[in-house]
């Protein structure tokens, strides 16, 4: 099954940035602006894994995450914090709801890669492509 990580980040950039880290991966990647189109989204797009920013407009990551656990198939959907909030009552209320990881920005690409492949398996393309094509064919 092909991993798919829903960034939620009202910063156009950081889903940019997130976006072409994970192009060289086999996975699917979808954005939402702020929590109110993130549980939108969640519903629609069925992630393995959410990378879920704290300050945003309309509903904050906290808030969304709230709601987000409430909901039984996605009560244990794992979730990174990615945040310029460092505090450590930002991270503790960000731990009592399931957060598997907390990054604070500006963060570092390979720091970044590194949690998401402990959560999920990142398969790059280009080992995807070579075990296609080393797969035998059948002829009939």
């Amino acid at each position: 099954m092909i991993p798919r990580i829903l960034s939620v980040d009202d910063s156009k950039t950081i889903r940019l940035i997130l976006a072409r880290l994970l192009r060289p991966f086999v996975c699917e990647f979808a954005e939402a602006a702020d929590g109110e189109e993130g549980l939108a989204k969640v519903a629609e797009f069925q992630p393995s894994l959410i990378i879920l920013d704290h300050n945003m407009p309309n509903m904050d990551g906290l808030t969304m995450l709230q709601h987000l656990r409430v909901i039984p198939q996605f009560k244990r959907t794992p979730v990174i914090m990615l945040s310029a909030e460092s505090g450590p009552s930002n991270i503790a209320a960000a731990a009592r709801l399931g957060v598997r990881d907390y990054v604070t920005k500006p963060f570092s690409d390979d720091v970044l890669i590194g949690k998401i492949g402990r959560i999920i398996k990142l398969v790059p393309r280009e080992e995807a492509s070579a075990a296609a094509a080393d797969t035998p064919t059948s002829s009939t």
